[in-house]
């Protein structure tokens, strides 16, 4: 055996392992890239408390068409709340960007009116607001007489709001009779006064302390005292009841005829309902100041959608 083929089987398995050794497969690290990665600590805990709820604002500034019950309404308070923080002596009497406050003042706790609920008043000197009721619990019924709908809308005076008010359904009547001859030009004729009387009847007992003028008052101011009885002009039928006439404060409009009616504003009380049919005399309200700076009967004849003078229709006294 020569030289080389002894080194050759001394070397050859060692070698051999040597090469084996640099073919084992190594793994490679796998991910799993469907792993969501894990959150820091502090960004897992939600935030401490939560966002203040938005301050309710505390004046408003008066809109055309508002009245203090409905602004009131709007912020969840009475009427009389706002009159007393706004130490209004009459709250009838508010003017269009007239600012006005709507939250209590400081020391006050109010509760503020939710339908459904019976109101709850001021309470002066008190620290904290009663805690609201749980959302879950069933709401208590509304209290006795306290009417949350449907809203008046108020409209300022003006030849289309009166004629929407005096607007009512088609109703069949019978084919009137002949037209009777037109009077004389310049003196008004007087619609037709009810069953057994000639003339039309005073509305009111009371002194004329302002006269109609064409283009400036409409109808004729009859001072009285409050409750006083105000009785129909004439018979016809009820076609407004309601306070939806700025300026007017609780009114009556009662159409006589295709020509005539009559209306009596500034009630304190209405005694009678739309549609309802009255007669001469009949006392179809109580005398007010609604909408008025004192109390007085306002009293208006219209022919054919125009204000006249009530004095020419009225018997003198």
């Amino acid at each position: 055996m020569t030289m080389m083929q002894c080194l050759t089987r001394l070397f050859l398995p060692v070698l051999i392992l040597s090469l084996g050794g640099c073919a084992t497969h190594m793994s490679a690290p796998v991910s799993d890239r469907n792993m969501v990665p894990e959150a820091p600590a502090d960004a897992a805990a939600p935030a401490s408390g939560t966002d203040a709820a938005p301050q309710q604002p505390t004046t408003y500034v008066v809109q055309a068409g508002d009245t203090l019950n409905r602004i009131a309404q709007k912020f969840g308070y009475t009427f009389k709340e706002l009159a007393e923080w706004n130490q209004m002596a009459d709250p009838n009497q508010i003017s269009v960007g007239q600012t006005v406050r709507v939250a209590p003042p400081d020391g006050v706790t109010v509760t503020p009116v939710v339908i459904g609920q019976s109101p709850i008043g001021a309470m002066p000197g008190s620290t904290s607001a009663t805690p609201a009721a749980p959302a879950t619990a069933p709401e208590a019924p509304a209290a006795a007489g306290l009417k949350t709908g449907p809203l008046a809308i108020v409209e300022p005076y003006s030849d289309a709001a009166w004629a929407r008010l005096r607007q009512t359904p088609p109703v069949s009547a019978p084919k009137p009779a002949a037209t009777p001859p037109a009077a004389p030009a310049g003196k008004p004729t007087p619609p037709p006064a009810a069953a057994g009387s000639s003339e039309w009847l005073w509305p009111a007992s009371g002194k004329v302390v302002s006269t109609f003028a064409n283009g400036e008052t409409k109808g004729i101011d009859i001072a009285g005292k409050l409750g006083d009885p105000v009785r129909a002009s004439s018979g016809g039928r009820v076609v407004y009841a309601g306070a939806g006439l700025r300026g007017y404060g609780k009114l009556v409009i009662i159409k006589h005829d295709a020509d005539y009616l009559s209306a009596y504003a500034h009630n304190k009380t209405l005694l009678v309902k739309e549609g309802e049919t009255v007669t001469q005399g009949q006392t179809i309200a109580e005398l007010g100041q609604t909408d008025s700076d004192r109390p007085k009967l306002h009293f208006e004849i219209r022919r054919r959608g125009k204000p006249v003078d009530p004095l020419t229709y009225l018997p003198k006294r």
